[in-house]
């Protein structure tokens, strides 16, 4: 009895006081109130970063995450590679440019829930998603519950 005691405080005191999950690199807490570091892949229409300003589905969802955390957007238009460099060195937070849950950065990334789902080039059903820095779990379960919300079975 004193062990499992023990055992559960010893649980209990590892948690954080922003509750759990936690980010161990602090990403929600940095971007919430602060800047969003955002990597985009050109891909329209999910995102067209041709423009003064990128535009598409993908930047008019991650505009509307930034405002619900009172953030400030700072884009970063890359292939993917680089920006995925990026995010595992933590120079963005999130990259956007209609990455699929087949994407091949699965092991360099963390991929959110598919929120919607798109014809591929090969005309198979596709299901979006967009990703964060590995083990930063409090920004992924926010940024999923965002799309929970704003984008449940929606196409883009």
């Amino acid at each position: 009895m004193v062990g499992t005691v023990a055992t559960a405080a010893l649980v209990l005191s590892g948690c954080t006081s922003s509750g759990y999950p936690a980010d161990p690199d602090g990403t929600f807490d940095d971007v919430s109130g602060g800047t969003l570091s955002v990597g985009l892949v050109h891909h329209p229409p999910y995102v067209d970063a041709t423009g003064e300003e990128p535009s598409g589905s993908e930047v008019d969802l991650v505009r509307a995450f930034a405002e619900q955390l009172d953030a400030d957007i700072e884009w970063t238009a890359s292939g993917g590679e680089a920006l995925m460099t990026a995010l595992e060195s933590g120079d963005v937070d999130l990259v956007a440019g209609g990455l699929t849950d087949q994407s091949p950065w699965s092991s360099k990334a963390s991929l959110t829930r598919s929120y919607a789902e798109d014809a591929g080039p090969d005309g198979q059903t596709v299901h979006l998603v967009l990703a964060v820095p590995l083990g930063e779990n409090q920004f992924l379960s926010e940024l999923e519950r965002f799309l929970d919300d704003h984008h449940e079975g929606a196409t883009p």
